[in-house]
């Protein structure tokens, strides 16, 4: 695929930051999308700047953990279309809290939404996908699945196992001959309300987080990074790296192997607030239900 000129494509988590961003140029690139979101606002947002550009728009509120409603978002899709060529699985939440100060559930949320809701969408378009002769599977990882920090280990461990399940079908499309590239994309900081919408433990500050993170850690606009993840489609890249700030600290990683974790820990204890008052899961803090990365 070197343009998406045509084509059908698929966003979730569309209704804002690089969802949206993404949504925008995909349909000022001359492609007809399928844009989907569990907030209705900002998802009707996004609708509104399609149309101003005229692209064919198919808008809906899917809730990504749902596996029977992704499902039969995809037959509907599919039989509107007709066809359907890039699926960007982009939907996510973040959540901020030690491993031990987390409650199963918070973890379990984020995991739902951000690896089993990559899943469900991949799983229910891949057969369309196939069928297009010409498709782009494009799944949402995170520097944060290249590296680990700690107060994100449910996070960590999500985009993890999106880039272990994204690299695997990848090979498998090669083992197979299907006619589809398969993309895992690693943003750094990107200025998103991924961070403003985040739930953490109890006796963390999400507010203070937030801050630190779009003041101090996120360079990128969402736009940029859209550019850079289309670029990836369009010259069928396996991987995507999008920001300095990621790749730098990629190259970090792969020098140090596993002794960047004492740096980062010592780092991280400099500049992010930490918990107040003794760690403890019995009372479970509300995980936010947003899903936009």
């Amino acid at each position: 695929m070197t343009t998406v000129t045509g084509k059908v494509a698929v966003v979730t988590g569309a209704g804002s930051g690089i969802g949206r961003a993404l949504s925008y140029d995909l349909a000022r690139r001359g492609a007809a999308l399928a844009i989907s979101d569990v907030d209705q606002v900002g998802l009707a947002e996004t609708a509104r700047r399609i149309r101003v550009i005229g692209a064919r728009l198919h808008e809906q509120r899917l809730d990504v953990t749902d596996r029977a409603a992704v499902l039969a978002y995809a037959e509907a899709v599919a039989t509107e279309f007709g066809v359907v060529n890039i699926v960007i699985n982009n939907a996510g939440i973040a959540f901020t809290g030690d491993v031990a100060a987390m409650t199963f559930e918070q973890i379990e949320r984020v995991m739902d939404v951000d690896f089993w809701g990559v899943v469900n969408g991949t799983k229910a378009f891949l057969p369309h996908v196939i069928a297009s002769g010409d498709g782009h599977i494009v799944n949402i990882s995170s520097l944060f699945g290249l590296m680990s920090v700690p107060g994100q280990s449910a996070y960590n461990a999500a985009k993890f196992a999106v880039r272990g399940f994204t690299e695997a079908l990848r090979q498998e499309m090669i083992v197979a001959g299907h006619p589809v590239q398969v993309t895992c994309v690693h943003p750094g900081g990107v200025k998103t309300a991924i961070a403003r919408n985040a739930g953490a433990v109890e006796g963390q500050d999400a507010k203070e987080l937030a801050e630190v993170f779009d003041t101090k850690l996120a360079k990128m606009s969402p736009e940029a990074a859209a550019r850079s993840i289309l670029r990836a489609v369009t010259t069928n890249r396996p991987r995507a790296v999008v920001g300095l700030d990621a790749k730098l600290l990629d190259l970090l990683v792969r020098l140090l192997g596993s002794r960047y974790q004492r740096l980062v820990a010592l780092g991280t204890r400099r500049t992010i607030p930490q918990a107040s008052g003794p760690a403890s899961s019995a009372e479970p803090a509300e995980v936010s239900r947003k899903a936009s990365a």
